[in-house]
């Protein structure tokens, strides 16, 4: 059985490693594991240095995120014959559309089971691509037990992605991206105060900090900040 070069780029140690003993165990496949690292800035170097035939990439990671990494190798043409399999919490049709733009191979959710990791693998090798359980560009018109078709299959993530990735560059706290979403909806501080049932004081402290930590100087810029960033 032909060995696959296999790189995990992934911030989360314990999933790494769990990870690492799936792959290893599986009789249907043959798996090397010749590099792993939890901080986007390294992936690129360490995919030249180890020249995987496989990465598997998170995609929200410190420094640099798995859309970034992703743009950065295919740009560069670093290692490639590789194939990348983004391996994620997200299901968000916008991201999912975003990550095959950019050239991912293979799309699967860490709800999946270890036997759709090793298909995906084995599939993106042949030259396809590979959709995992759940997984839609266009997401289906499927009705929840309460008749709301959006409820499971689309709005209940559709910016976590985007706003995971906004919080761990900037370090929000979520009161703080409560707020920046309200004053995005063009809403004043006693509004906000109403809506959070809070002091006018204190979104005055937030908005304040918010400029400070976004480095902006007006509520114009908090909003098009929040609108850049896909979180609202």
């Amino acid at each position: 059985m032909q060995s696959i070069k296999l790189v995990i780029a992934d911030d989360h140690r314990l999933f790494i490693e769990g990870l690492k003993n799936l792959l290893l165990s599986s009789t249907d496949i043959n798996i090397n594991i010749v590099g792993e690292t939890g901080d986007g800035n390294e992936v690129s170097s360490l995919v030249r240095k180890s020249r995987p035939d496989v990465l598997i990439l998170d995609l929200n990671m410190p420094g640099k995120d798995g859309l970034d990494v992703l743009t950065e190798v295919k740009l560069n043409k670093i290692n490639a014959g590789m194939r990348i399999i983004a391996l994620t919490m997200y299901d968000d049709t916008k991201l999912v559309k975003s990550a095959f733009k950019d050239g991912i191979d293979g799309y699967i959710l860490k709800t999946s089971a270890a036997t759709e990791l090793i298909q995906a693998i084995k599939t993106v090798l042949t030259g396809e691509t590979f959709f995992g359980e759940g997984v839609y560009v266009h997401r289906p018109n499927i009705p929840s037990a309460s008749g709301d078709s959006s409820s499971k299959n689309g709005a209940s993530n559709g910016n976590k992605y985007y706003e995971d990735r906004f919080n761990k560059k900037h370090n929000l706290t979520k009161r703080e991206l409560e707020i920046l979403r309200l004053i995005s909806k063009a809403k004043n501080n006693k509004e906000i105060a109403r809506t959070l049932f809070i002091s006018d004081q204190t979104v005055s402290v937030h908005r304040r900090n918010l400029m400070r930590k976004l480095n902006v100087s007006s509520t114009a810029g908090l909003i098009k900040i929040a609108y850049d960033n896909s979180l609202v």
